[in-house]
């Protein structure tokens, strides 16, 4: 049996807030996918530049910052039963723009379209309070699912499946931690709640609980689920957030950005206390009027914060 072909390939999840809420950027198609082609050595000299181009190709847009994630090449990438197509093995990327659809209007997007992401994650966006979703059919499969006589005592990296759910979705004294994005996804994967349990062959349909989300083609909803819990993870230790900002903002804008990539709501007052003490922003001087209320001051970046500290970011607390 000649051995199996293997392909580098490169994924790109393309964030950018429009209408006050993290949206993605995916290809058009009969599945929602992100951004994605074949590394070539030949005409690319590293994976990142080879990733910007791909995605300016099929978005039509130049992500801004672009941090590496993860290298993807689990089950879901594995090809069906006597199909010889390579083994895709691809290297996951994390891309902030600066693109809105107010604000760039002009920008054409090519073969991609934008999507909230919380379509495909409606259990982690907090900011109208705990979602329903959650105690009404989430953690009621799970719990049943762990309650199973073959899995109670299966450990896995030291813990058992309920364990891993009360941490995961803090139950039973834990809090919710906004970063364990990728842990819930697998632990409702592993329960036969998401539909890629079923493509990927690990449940029938009979087996699976499929729960309301959208889900992605292969395994690009965890390749989205490890880039929000990294961006998360980012902007309590660096000013990434400002690549998702225009060059001019409220302190209000700022807060409702910072909320929606978390998923819940933050304390005004303490947010604004946060972020002057920080010394992360300074004033323009100018002022915007909105509707019905004072003008509010506009603020910057204060870019000389990078040379000043190792870790500037927005220290937000757990939920």
């Amino acid at each position: 049996m000649p051995d199996q072909v293997m392909e580098i390939g490169l994924n790109a999840v393309i964030v950018a807030i429009v209408d006050k809420s993290p949206a993605i950027l995916q290809t058009t198609g009969k599945q929602d996918a992100l951004p994605y082609g074949k590394f070539d050595p030949g005409k690319h000299r590293t994976m990142e530049e080879g990733l910007r181009e791909l995605a300016q190709a099929q978005t039509g847009i130049r992500p801004g910052y672009v941090e590496q994630l993860y290298t993807f090449g689990d089950r879901g990438r594995m090809p069906v039963a006597g199909d010889q197509s390579p083994h895709v093995v691809s290297v996951g990327y994390l891309a902030l723009s600066r693109f809105s659809m107010e604000a760039d209007s002009e920008v054409i997007l090519t073969d991609a379209k934008l999507r909230n992401w919380y379509e495909f994650f409606p259990w982690e966006d907090w900011r109208k309070g705990r979602p329903e979703l959650l105690d009404n059919t989430i953690i009621p499969h799970l719990l049943e699912w762990a309650a199973h006589p073959a899995r109670v005592n299966r450990i896995i990296r030291g813990l058992d499946p309920l364990s891993r759910i009360r941490i995961s979705f803090g139950l039973e004294g834990s809090s919710w931690d906004d970063e364990l994005v990728l842990e819930r996804y697998e632990m409702m994967y592993a329960a036969g709640l998401l539909s890629e349990a079923v493509v990927d062959g690990r449940l029938s349909v009979d087996n699976a609980n499929i729960i309301p989300s959208i889900s992605m083609a292969h395994d690009h909803r965890r390749i989205l689920a490890t880039a929000i819990a990294r961006l998360r993870s980012k902007l309590k230790y660096r000013p990434v957030i400002f690549e998702l900002m225009p060059e001019v903002f409220t302190l209000f804008d700022l807060q409702q950005t910072v909320e929606s990539i978390f998923g819940r709501a933050v304390h005004k007052q303490n947010f604004r206390r946060l972020v002057e003490n920080a010394d992360l922003v300074e004033p323009t001087g100018s002022s915007q009027r909105s509707t019905g209320g004072r003008p509010a001051a506009l603020f910057r970046f204060r870019s000389e914060i990078l040379k000043e500290r190792p870790a500037p970011g927005l220290k937000i607390g757990k939920s």
